[in-house]
């Protein structure tokens, strides 16, 4: 399997798009445009080399504020999204 690199427009957060590496079901080098600059870096740093299901599990569905999402939320959907992508 080879390493793809992924670029995911956000919707309803202020972060504007995420990017990271997926390898099967691993991801890595998480990158978020705007947002919560130390927030998101902490995220990515903590989550790096997690597998899709683990990400899911632990963001899908948090939100933000009078949000029904997230940055984190967000970054569960794109994973998925990719996965789903790479695995047609």
């Amino acid at each position: 399997m080879r390493i793809m690199n992924y670029k995911y427009k956000t919707k309803s957060v202020c972060s504007s798009e995420i990017t990271f590496d997926i390898d099967g079901d691993v991801v890595s080098n998480i990158k978020f445009t705007g947002g919560c600059n130390g927030n998101l870096k902490a995220i990515a740093k903590i989550l790096d080399g997690y597998t899709v299901s683990e990400i899911e599990k632990k963001l899908k569905g948090n939100t933000c504020g009078f949000r029904s999402t997230s940055c984190a939320d967000q970054l569960a959907i794109a994973v998925r999204k990719a996965y789903d992508e790479i695995n047609k």
